[in-house]
């Protein structure tokens, strides 16, 4: 398709838009937020000019969502959106002007009050569930807890394609690698990784009220059993450690439980997955870069640095928590933010040649983990496992490319690929 290339491409009428929004910032842009599909080396490409000396600071997205998209914390009244590293920093780290609370409580969808813990939990408040969950999927747990698991994996999973000389690397492997480590980590019985993936499909990406409706009753109802199971019969998993857990000396709630529970389920199951099939479709159409890996193992912890930064799946929003003015517009309480990650991460006045893959690049600090308080409790976790998959990968698998014939659209986002048939020579 054929993207927008500047600002007048994408400047909409909103008659209705609230009147404190200067109509001269009004846009629609829906097809930066990865629900659009392309076929590009780079697909984030098309969005660059977002970023540009001469696109306004603040820009406001006519409201193109549902009340699905409310539900995950967005607004049905449009929104602000922000574009360039130094706004969207802010917007992540200025917890008195920028709220979280509400944010990704699809549950609200089926009559659910419980929040999303701690993700849509404010400061101070927020700090205490941080503190508590962090020493679980510390850099120093993960090493010592999860590591050996990861690599025991890997290499199983590796094991089984080497020798074919192909494999549908979204589906067969990336779709099913993290989740793995994901349900190990948590206690989930193996036997509901199906299910587990149908119901999180449902709820972030059918865009269907019957089927997220569907999907979360589900989720919710095991999620409780298991939580209450696991009252009776502790164990060594983090949902154990979770239900039997204290904060300042106090046993947690019923809601704080099934709110960090469900909070891990959500966040748990799809982000790696999306990130790894984009990773390898660019190393695919891209093969200098498995060059350079394989050549030089040293990169490997810039590289998967460079694969996330250029690779930005989510575009996280917030509110506004009180009146304020801001580059010269005026911005209410309640109203609703959204940053552009796909333009933040390639801020030529933060990153020098921002478009280059480079894994050399020193102080890569980009959006595609967020920043501030609720940067992503798993990034550990996430790089941990792209790395040990670079590693071993390379000690086994040669240059690899597309399957002859087959289709490399990609949703630059959170949707990503569903299949990607990868191909190599077995000696």
């Amino acid at each position: 398709m054929e993207f927008p290339r500047k600002l007048d491409d994408i400047r909409v009428d909103y008659p209705d838009a609230p009147p404190h929004v200067p109509r001269d910032r009004i846009v629609d842009i829906s097809f930066a937020m990865g629900g659009v599909p392309n076929d590009l080396v780079d697909p984030y490409a098309p969005f660059e000019w977002l970023n540009g000396a001469d696109i306004p600071r603040l820009l406001f997205n006519k409201p193109s969502m549902s009340a699905l998209g409310a539900a995950a914390g967005g607004s049905m009244s449009g929104n602000w959106v922000v574009t360039h590293y130094e706004d969207i920093d802010r917007v992540y780290c200025d917890n008195d002007h920028f709220s979280n609370k509400g944010t990704a409580e699809f549950q609200r969808l089926i009559g659910e009050t419980f929040p999303s813990i701690p993700l849509a939990i404010d400061p101070p408040e927020h700090t205490k569930y941080r503190m508590f969950l962090v020493p679980f999927l510390s850099p120093a747990r993960i090493t010592r807890d999860l590591e050996p698991r990861i690599r025991e994996v890997v290499d199983e999973m590796i094991d089984a394609i080497a020798d074919k000389g192909e494999v549908d690397m979204a589906w067969d492997f990336a779709r099913v690698f993290p989740v793995r480590i994901f349900m190990g980590l948590m206690g989930f019985p193996k036997e509901m990784f199906d299910d587990f993936l149908e119901w999180e499909w449902n709820i972030l990406h059918s865009g269907s009220l019957e089927k997220m409706q569907w999907a979360l009753r589900n989720v919710l109802q095991f999620l409780r059993g298991f939580i209450a199971e696991k009252e009776k019969n502790p164990d060594e998993h983090l949902t154990s450690s979770i239900v039997h857990g204290k904060i300042n000396g106090q046993p947690l709630t019923d809601d704080e439980k099934i709110g960090m529970v469900w909070f891990l389920w959500l966040g748990g199951l799809d982000t790696v997955a999306a990130t790894i099939s984009q990773m390898y479709r660019r190393m695919a159409l891209q093969p200098e870069i498995q060059t350079m890996i394989r050549e030089h193992p040293e990169l490997i912890n810039g590289a998967v640095e460079e694969f996330l930064r250029t690779q930005p799946i989510l575009s996280s929003g917030r509110r506004a928590t009180k009146d304020f003015e801001w580059h010269g517009v005026q911005i209410k309480a309640g109203d609703s933010f959204s940053c552009l990650n796909p333009a933040g991460n390639f801020d030529p006045t933060r990153f020098k040649n921002p478009r280059e893959f480079d894994p050399t690049r020193k102080g890569n600090r980009h959006f595609t983990l967020v920043a501030g308080v609720h940067s992503c409790l798993g990034g550990h976790l996430a790089r941990r496992e792209l790395r040990v998959l670079l590693e071993q990968w390379f000690k086994r698998i040669p240059e690899f490319r597309v399957k002859p014939g087959a289709d490399t659209s990609v949703f630059p986002g959170l949707l990503s690929i569903r299949n990607l048939p990868l191909v190599w020579d077995v000696k």
